[in-house]
């Protein structure tokens, strides 16, 4: 509890002293534009040739075609007067230039404030419709209110954990940290795989209390039994843990600069997601069993 308790509380402090998540263009608007090359340029050259125009690096992703790429921008979105507009045509022209090749801008397209609030509204209720599902699924399956808390809050903290990340160390790690709808998809993902293996660690645990007829023991009898429990799954999770994050590090590594942040999410909410269903949501689950014991004594 502490050790997440202070990672959370540095989070929401770096929050603070940054004013906030670095958003993407999902989430801020933005402006998107398909360019086609005559001669096959890379992804990384194109981004680096727009940096200093734009004043922050775009998105730049192939789109069909290897000599043809979609650049994303939020190169004064907030503006709204008529020409802004021209003016982020001229940047990006300025910048293209720079490639020495023919090119030509075959459509565009702008992101704006209100399509971009609903998307982040929908993000929203994705995360909270999940935890509200995982926590009717977990009651339904192991008959106790006691274990749905406990799987849900877990499944909060890895958020709040996975956000803590990254507005930390969002401008000293080498690459993008914003919050886009690939961020989504991995937070989604990683809830997904916390609560498969926290879903994994209460089936030991209700199968070893039902094994020894102890479901209704009480104290340190009924904690180390869990314990025991807890132990036995550690080889299994650790193993798996360890056998996806391979996976995600070689993503990582070589999967190319436009994917790296969305890696990193995922890299990060394995570690967390695994530690959280050892750490989190078993001793949650034994202190809210303790603490209903315990009053209805008292009563």
């Amino acid at each position: 509890y502490i050790t997440s308790g202070l990672i959370i509380a540095s989070g929401i402090f770096a929050y603070i002293q940054k004013g906030g998540f670095s958003l993407g263009v999902d989430f801020k608007g933005g402006r998107s534009y398909v360019v086609r090359f005559d001669d096959v340029k890379t992804t990384d050259e194109i981004r680096e040739a727009l940096a200093l125009p734009f004043e922050t690096e775009p998105e730049v992703k192939t789109y069909g075609d290897v000599n043809q790429k979609r650049i994303t921008t939020t190169y004064l979105i907030s503006d709204g007067t008529e020409d802004a507009e021209a003016k982020v045509e001229a940047k990006l022209k300025e910048g293209l230039t720079k490639l020495g090749t023919n090119y030509k801008i075959m459509s565009s397209q702008k992101v704006g404030e209100t399509v971009s609030r609903d998307i982040k509204e929908k993000a929203i209720w994705a995360i909270l419709l999940s935890c509200l599902v995982m926590f009717v699924f977990i009651f339904i399956r192991f008959k106790k209110w006691q274990y749905g808390f406990g799987a849900v809050t877990a499944l909060f903290h890895d958020v709040a954990l996975v956000l803590s990340a990254f507005i930390i160390f969002d401008g000293v790690l080498p690459f993008s940290l914003e919050i886009t709808q690939d961020f989504i998809a991995a937070i989604l993902t990683v809830m997904s795989y916390s609560m498969s293996d926290t879903v994994v660690v209460f089936d030991r645990i209700r199968e070893y209390l039902t094994e020894r007829n102890k479901s209704d023991i009480e104290g340190e009898e009924k904690i180390k039994v869990i314990n025991y429990a807890l132990n036995s799954t550690l080889s299994r999770t650790i193993n798996t843990s360890l056998t996806i994050f391979f996976v995600l590090l070689s993503i990582f590594i070589f999967g190319g600069e436009t994917i790296r942040g969305f890696a990193f999410a995922l890299l990060i909410g394995i570690v967390i997601g695994t530690y959280s269903s050892l750490c989190i949501a078993t001793p949650i689950v034994i202190d809210l069993d303790r603490k209903k014991k315990t009053e209805a004594k008292k009563g």
